[in-house]
């Protein structure tokens, strides 16, 4: 698949993308305080204040620089975090409204990669010709203080762990691998650690905004990225400008609930992918019903955890791999057909299709390290939450109800839901009802059969926020902006450029 649909489809940043290099400064003065439109923190104002010294990036019509902001806000004179900010000007014609942040989720997804990979020259023309286009790696992320974990061949062996333990001492080997991942974690990155969760990231942006001069935070966020943009409107409501949250988030679920609507979610989109293949001369699901695709699929997945099988290269396709590979597919509907040939050639004995998927979604790059994708993921999300189960126990028991929300992902799904019981840092977020009240118009964006962030989430979110507008899109996928639908476009384009906001309540297909 074409590299920048990957970029929208995982929300992440796969393959090669423009990399920091030295260059000539071109930065001006930063704007004072008071452009923030409100006081800032005395301790804080060194940041507000600094330079922003734009350079070349390498990668055309691009500058790259780099911010400071405090490493903890509970300390700000404890020491900086460097987070890499890229930019490209607004085009013209038509006068400059002034920058739009992207961020494509995650969490651990690079902003640089996806502006520099689809943003920037993907968005429609009327945005960027009136918008900067601009993205900060969140910290903990990319190139932004990274989180490192795992060594390329430690994070392969990881990434092939029973994620369906059959027996006790699977389970201990799952565990055992949770707890080696969270030491990698602490042992390579514990200064950054504590200090990765989303509310520090929004108050990052919030330097950003006033470094680049702008009043108001305008900003598209998918996925994670909604849930990024929320919280700096519910923390700088007065500093909202055109907020497009697509693909939604909900902030006021534990995690528990969280993993068990995702469940629920990936199995909607595999209902979706096996209506489709049945109706295919190729299905290697079968061709009569949904049900008997399920089934095939499930026998596939048991036939891979007593027999992998070879993949061309040393690692063999696994029960885990196979799955991984299944889930990225569902982002996207454009990516069936691979799906359906990944699939045949498993069943045939060659996992090579499956485990392209699997490391596409990984991140994994074709020397056999990994980007730190996963690593930002686990560190975020363990920081945000408190974890979904405390011991394998709590996952035993709630089994049942995982596997009822998906029969063919359930329990793989429960049990990865254990990783966060092991880390090292206790979480320093709760749930939330996130209302920014006092806010300017919020766009959020559902998809109706959205497999990573279920319609009712953006139902939700759209509901708690005071100013909050509810756009559906009546289709497959994870997010819609960008997608193929000109009513949805069309909508989100008009609120970017003139400010207003669909009906709440429209419905695109």
């Amino acid at each position: 698949m074409d590299t920048r649909r990957l970029l929208r489809i995982f929300a992440t940043g796969l393959g090669t993308a423009g990399l920091l290099v030295s260059g000539c400064s071109t930065g001006g003065s930063a704007p004072s305080a008071s452009a923030t439109g409100s006081a800032v923190a005395e301790e804080l104002e060194p940041y507000y204040g600094q330079t922003l010294r734009w350079r070349d990036c390498g990668v055309e019509g691009f500058q790259c620089t780099t911010m400071k902001a405090p490493l903890d806000y509970g300390k700000p004179d404890g020491g900086d975090a460097r987070l890499a900010v890229s930019r490209k000007k607004a085009t013209g014609p038509g006068k400059r409204i002034g920058s739009l942040l992207v961020n494509p989720g995650g969490p651990g997804g690079s902003a640089v990669d996806y502006l520099q990979g689809y943003a920037a020259i993907g968005y429609p023309a009327p945005v960027r010709a009136r918008y900067d286009m601009v993205a900060i790696d969140p910290r903990g992320v990319a190139r932004s203080e990274p989180v490192e974990c795992l060594t390329g061949k430690e994070m392969d062996t990881y990434t092939q762990v029973d994620q369906t333990p059959d027996d006790r001492a699977e389970v201990e080997a799952l565990n055992t691998s949770f707890e080696k991942f969270a030491k990698g974690c602490e042992k390579r990155s514990g200064k950054i650690l504590p200090h990765v969760s989303t509310i520090e990231t929004a108050r990052d942006m919030d330097i950003l905004r006033s470094l680049l001069g702008d009043e108001k935070l305008h900003y598209v966020g998918a996925s994670y990225g909604t849930f990024l943009g929320a919280t700096y409107a519910d923390l700088f409501p007065a500093r909202v400008g055109r907020l497009v949250l697509d693909g939604a988030m909900d902030p006021s679920l534990p995690a528990i609930d969280i993993n068990r609507d995702q469940t629920a979610g990936f199995e909607a989109a595999f209902q979706s992918f096996a209506a489709d293949c049945v109706k295919q001369k190729d299905c290697p699901l079968g061709t009569t019903s949904t049900a008997d695709a399920a089934t095939a699929l499930k026998k596939l997945f048991d036939d891979l955890d007593s027999a992998p099988v070879p993949t061309g290269e040393t690692r063999k396709l696994t029960e885990s791999l196979a799955t991984t590979g299944v889930i990225a597919a569902m982002y996207d509907e454009a990516a069936w057909p691979q799906l359906r040939e990944a699939v045949a050639g498993a069943r045939r004995g060659d996992g090579s299709g499956l485990l392209s998927l699997a490391d596409s979604y990984y991140e994994r790059q074709p020397n056999g390290e990994y980007a730190n994708l996963m690593f930002a993921n686990a560190a975020v999300n363990c920081l945000d939450l408190p974890p979904a189960f405390s011991g394998p126990a709590a996952v035993e028991k709630a089994l049942p109800e995982f596997e009822e929300a998906s029969p063919v992902f359930g329990r793989g799904f429960a049990w990865a839901a254990l990783n966060c019981d092991s880390w090292p840092v206790e979480p320093t977020g709760t749930p939330n009802r996130t209302e920014a009240e006092g806010a300017a118009p919020i766009v959020v964006v559902g998809t109706t059969r959205d497999p990573a962030t279920p319609y009712k989430w953006a139902e939700s979110l759209a509901d708690q926020l005071s100013s909050g507008s509810l756009l559906t899109y009546e289709g497959d996928g994870h997010t819609a902006y960008g997608r193929g639908s000109d009513c949805i476009d069309t909508a989100i384009n008009t609120y970017l450029l003139d400010g207003t906001p669909p009906k709440d309540g429209k419905k695109c297909s």
